[in-house]
């Protein structure tokens, strides 16, 4: 099965005179997608990747005349994996000013952007495209909400990956799934300057595994893994940036015992936090059901907001007398409170939120209606 994405049809979402950016964590599907609108392509087109070392050699070179030459005759440039090439963004440049009738895509993963080669060069001349896992939304172009629902425990178990979702047997999903963390996981984030052992990377990964869903404190978790504050928080910002996971911060506008100094972490895909903590038991064997639930909820909203473009701050909130609701979205001037819960189907909605934040809309996000927010 090919799962249809959200940017099938790029060419509706490219912009003259500007280089689209395709970002998103490997193995989400952005070779995929720009080859399918290559081999569509009726006009003469090139395609890069930026593996090759002579594609570096040309386009890393700041030769104008170089470049140039590279691209003459064509209507369409794709470069693959284009974080591979030094001073890409210099190079983009160059195509951008000088061949307007040139369509330009560049796919990267997450460090493509890091890296810092962007920023400067591409002001003004770049459009970006953030591609996540496959959402929940992508495959009703294959199933209907009745058939989403029973796919549901093994959305829970063995995550959203492309090659995850359309893999058959269990046993298929957990070695692709265990080759993805290891392989690829964790490639960007020790691409990157200062990060030069995986251990302390995937130890504190695992970490925050077990704690989706419960605030957690930098000096807490550095304590625990030996690392230094300073560390925790610089790895942790790599992951957010490398859409490894998300953070929630605490919510507060006007109460004293509000929660604000904790975040909550939850992991962009959850095959991937089961990968890491080497957990696929089936949901009747786990004692994590509201985790792996809270994380999927989450996260699938996340994608539809991005996909949707609903601009939306998210938090969570919390007192220090255990008063909770799971995700509140700033929005449109209101705020929007969900609770999430596995099972229940009723909860009681906090006093203090209630008093404090009057107006709000607050929904008990379940078994029953959850496509509702995610869809």
């Amino acid at each position: 099965m090919i799962i249809d994405r959200v940017y099938d049809n790029l060419g509706d979402r490219l912009v003259k005179n500007k280089v689209m950016l395709l970002f998103g964590p490997r193995q989400v599907g952005k070779t995929t997608l720009v080859r399918r609108y290559y081999d569509l392509h009726p006009g003469k087109k090139l395609f890069l990747n930026g593996d090759d070392i002579v594609v570096q050699t040309t386009m890393a070179s700041q030769d104008q005349a170089g470049i140039l030459g590279r691209v003459e005759g064509y209507e369409l440039l794709i470069i693959d994996e284009a974080q591979r090439i030094p001073n890409i963004g210099l190079a983009l440049k160059i195509l951008a000013d000088n061949r307007q009738d040139l369509e330009i895509i560049a796919t990267g993963s997450s460090s493509f952007d890091l890296m810092g080669q962007l920023g400067e060069p591409l002001t003004g001349r770049k459009t970006s495209l953030l591609l996540y896992p496959v959402w929940v939304g992508e495959l009703l172009e294959h199933h209907n909400r009745f058939e989403l629902d029973a796919m549901l425990p093994q959305l829970l178990i063995y995550g959203m990956y492309p090659e995850i979702v359309t893999a058959s047997g269990k046993q298929r999903k957990t070695d692709q799934l265990n080759e993805i963390t290891n392989s690829y996981l964790l490639k960007d984030i020790l691409e990157l300057d200062k990060v030069r052992s995986a251990q302390p990377v995937i130890d504190l990964l695992r970490l925050l595994a077990f704690q989706i869903g419960h605030e957690v404190s930098q000096n807490e978790l550095g304590k625990q893994l030996g690392l230094d504050h300073k560390t925790v928080a610089r790895y942790l910002d790599l992951f957010e940036k490398s859409h490894i996971l998300i953070r929630l911060g605490g919510f507060s506008r006007n109460l004293r015992n509000e929660i604000t100094s904790k975040a909550k972490y939850y992991f962009y895909d959850n095959g991937i936090r089961n990968s890491l903590i080497a957990n696929f038991n089936p949901l009747e064997l786990r004692n994590d059901i509201g985790m792996l639930w809270e994380n999927f909820i989450i996260t699938e909203r996340v994608k539809k907001r991005a996909y949707h473009s609903i601009h939306a701050n998210h938090y969570f909130w919390r007192t220090w007398d255990q008063q909770e609701i799971d995700l509140i979205e700033e929005r449109e001037g209101k705020l929007f409170a969900y609770e999430i819960k596995w099972k229940k189907d009723k909860f009681k909605i906090p006093r203090k939120f209630q008093e404090a934040y009057p107006g709000s809309e607050i929904t008990l996000v379940n078994r029953k209606n959850y496509l509702e927010l995610i869809l």
